[in-house]
């Protein structure tokens, strides 16, 4: 995966392509190619090449087809290889690795985060740990109260006081397909255990309801784990702070499934 990852950025135009989504994340392919002097087959085919690197995801909404960055290979490959490549590569792989984890990636027009992986485990194993307390205490901290039925209330426990709001609910249910629910209640006592201020908790609590969903797919004995979190307010507070929450949780639930240990 790192020879894939390392072809993908040498070449200028996906470079390019990147950059713009960096700019502006969650674009269609006929957007992307605007600008381009290339065809749109060819510019196709360097999506394809990025998304093969898993530098790019591609989420389906209704009949459109958005993209956008993923840093997923670049956090996992950045500190191994970073000191053995010349100050130059290493600058620029530097460069990557912090535009994809410090820049909100996000506009008014398009503020979801992805965010995809890959598991060695099964669909089955997965939807576990993203359902069990058991698992989700483990590399969370936090487990559920519910039943998993779509429309079921969701209590969070684990993160001060039980939190639970009649607006916290199941969306979908598919197990080892798709889970989706609404984001938590910024509570004080939330606040209090996981030590945010109040201005920011009130800004928070100002904002309308998140949603997360999980997509799993099987992928060559492994599971693809897309994470797409949405519904987020203009200049959102929220936004930044899960962009760097979720990528260290879905870590230690890669790590936990295939390892056992988060040592």
């Amino acid at each position: 995966m790192d020879d894939e990852v390392f072809k993908a950025l040498a070449d200028p135009v996906r470079r390019r392509l990147l950059d713009r989504l960096n700019d502006h994340n969650g674009q269609r392919l006929t957007e992307l190619c605007d600008g381009l002097d290339m065809a749109r087959q060819s510019v196709s085919k360097h999506l394809a090449v990025l998304e093969a690197a898993r530098l790019v995801t591609a989420v389906r909404r209704g009949r459109e087809k958005l993209h956008y960055l993923n840093a997923e290979p670049v956090n996992a490959i950045a500190d191994r290889w970073m000191s053995r490549y010349d100050r130059d590569r290493a600058r620029a792989l530097a460069d990557l690795k912090s535009a994809l984890e410090d820049t909100p990636m996000t506009t008014q027009d398009s503020p979801d985060f992805v965010y995809t992986t890959y598991i060695r485990t099964t669909p089955e194993r997965l939807w576990e740990a993203l359902t069990d307390p058991v698992f989700t205490r483990r590399y969370w901290g936090v487990g559920f109260d519910t039943d998993w039925k779509p429309g079921s209330p969701m209590t969070w426990n684990g993160e001060g006081p039980a939190n639970a709001h009649p607006d916290q609910v199941v969306l979908e249910s598919e197990p080892g397909r798709r889970l989706a629910y609404t984001w938590h209640t910024f509570t004080p006592g939330w606040a209090e255990a996981v030590g945010v201020d109040e201005p920011t908790r009130a800004a928070l609590a100002a904002e309308p309801r998140s949603r997360v969903a999980f997509d799993l797919e099987p992928h060559d004995g492994r599971v693809k784990l897309t994470v797409t979190h949405t519904a987020f307010a203009p200049d959102s507070t929220l936004r930044p702070m899960i962009s760097e929450g979720w990528p260290a949780i879905v870590a230690d639930l890669k790590t936990l499934l295939e390892t056992g240990d988060l040592a």
